[in-house]
């Protein structure tokens, strides 16, 4: 948990587990949580060991951020929202070898933002470029050769890459146009549209900045590299939607709030026996899920990492539990015993799966009575009922981290009679 938190408190949220009809309690988390970067973008980078170029470009950076705060104070938590941008940011608050690079990513996604929506003061030049700019916003992805020696971004989506063999100028207005997939090199730039849409604003990404993507804290995984398991893109997609509209069939507010925070789902291969996701606190936005051939697997591990998302957005306002990460105990869910911090995560996580099957089973859906569905419903609310005891029973929670547990209670309440 990084040291600093917001100063203003924060109402404790009464269901951000399970949405109410009508909540905005998870928009209201997720706009603090943004707002508590809003600050961070005028110090990132400091402690980073930089090139004298790379500080001067995060020198015009700060700069920008500074004017576009004085003019449009509201367009910046809108920027850091976009998962790209947002990650960047919070990666950086702890520096570390490659931190330069991140930081060289972070000035161009961000002079690409603003070349894209002709809010750049005049014609701006990095000196020292990132290998990639990737725009989720866009759809865009552009790899620079490594002897790129500068970028160029001007308003209305103009982009020149200076190379020693001459310049090679780009319009993202003409990439955007487009069709997902669509890939090109000229020039030595790669250019690629590597996003392709799955239900609302969530697409399918097979391109990722996540700097944390393969630090894997699970014993069974390696990280979470981009890998569409043999399968084409339409059967992820149609696999995805499909889950989606599970979830919002029988939990709607559960699919506003999953709109709300998901722009991007990253492949990690296929697997017909089990299933393997992933999410990260600094990369509220992006949620990493492998493919399987049950729809309810799906949409299990959709809800699952989006909770994370959602959780993870209120550890950066609040630390929820006064001793989260020591000591360790028992998980319902993972081999290895686990700080509260992430039980409380497994909970918070399964709790509004079974929700989805108490639903499901309440509508007479045709999935409610195929083999297995109740002893599946059975299990989940079992890993729900362990794992509540131990954060209940042992958590010491902050003010904010009361009404979760609060809530949690009533959930566990609520099962427990189911089972008698």
């Amino acid at each position: 948990m990084p040291p600093a938190l917001a100063t203003r408190p924060i109402e404790p949220p009464e269901d951000l587990t399970i949405p109410a009809p009508g909540s905005e309690t998870a928009k209201g988390v997720l706009s603090r949580a943004l707002g508590r970067l809003v600050p961070e973008l005028f110090v990132v980078g400091q402690g980073v060991a930089l090139s004298p170029e790379a500080r001067a470009d995060l020198a015009v950076f700060q700069a920008l951020t500074r004017d576009v705060a004085g003019k449009n104070p509201g367009s910046l938590p809108s920027v850091l929202r976009r998962t790209a941008m947002g990650t960047l940011v919070r990666c950086l608050r702890t520096p570390r070898p490659d931190s330069e690079a991140h930081v060289r990513e972070l000035v161009g996604v961000f002079l690409l933002h603003l070349a894209r929506a002709s809010a750049l003061p005049r014609r701006i030049r990095q000196k020292a470029p990132p290998r990639q700019l990737v725009s989720t916003t866009a759809g865009i992805s552009i790899g620079l050769p490594e002897d790129t020696r500068a970028v160029v971004f001007e308003n209305e989506g103009k982009i020149v890459v200076e190379r020693a063999e001459g310049v090679h100028t780009l319009s993202l207005q003409a990439l955007e146009a487009q069709p997902p997939g669509y890939s090109a090199a000229r020039g030595g730039v790669t250019v690629s549209r590597p996003f392709f849409p799955i239900d609302g604003g969530t697409v399918l990404a097979l391109v990722d900045t996540n700097p944390l993507a393969m630090v894997e804290a699970h014993p069974d995984k390696e990280g979470n590299a981009i890998d569409l398991g043999g399968k084409d893109v339409a059967e992820w997609t149609t696999s995805l939607a499909a889950a989606l509209d599970l979830v919002r069939e029988h939990l709607p507010d559960l699919r506003g709030e999953i709109e709300l925070f998901v722009q991007q789902i990253v492949p990690v291969g296929y697997h017909a026996e089990k299933h393997l996701s992933a999410s990260y606190q600094e990369a509220i936005g992006t949620i990493y899920m492998s493919l399987h051939p049950s729809l309810m697997t799906m949409a299990e591990a959709v809800i699952h990492e989006f909770s994370h998302n959602k959780i993870n957005a209120l550890f950066e306002i609040d630390s929820v539990l006064e001793n989260a990460f020591s000591p360790l105990y028992t998980s319902p869910v993972r081999p290895d015993p686990r700080p509260l911090h992430g039980v409380l995560l497994a909970v918070h996580a399964f709790l509004p799966v079974a929700r989805l099957y108490e639903r499901m089973i309440e509508a007479g859906h045709p999935l409610a009575k195929a083999p297995g569905f109740s002893e599946r419903f059975a299990r989940i609310r079992q890993i729900n009922a362990e794992g509540a005891e131990v954060v209940l029973g042992n958590g010491k929670p902050t003010r904010v981290g009361k009404a979760v547990l609060d809530e949690i209670q009533r959930w566990h309440d609520h099962y427990k009679k189911m089972d008698g």
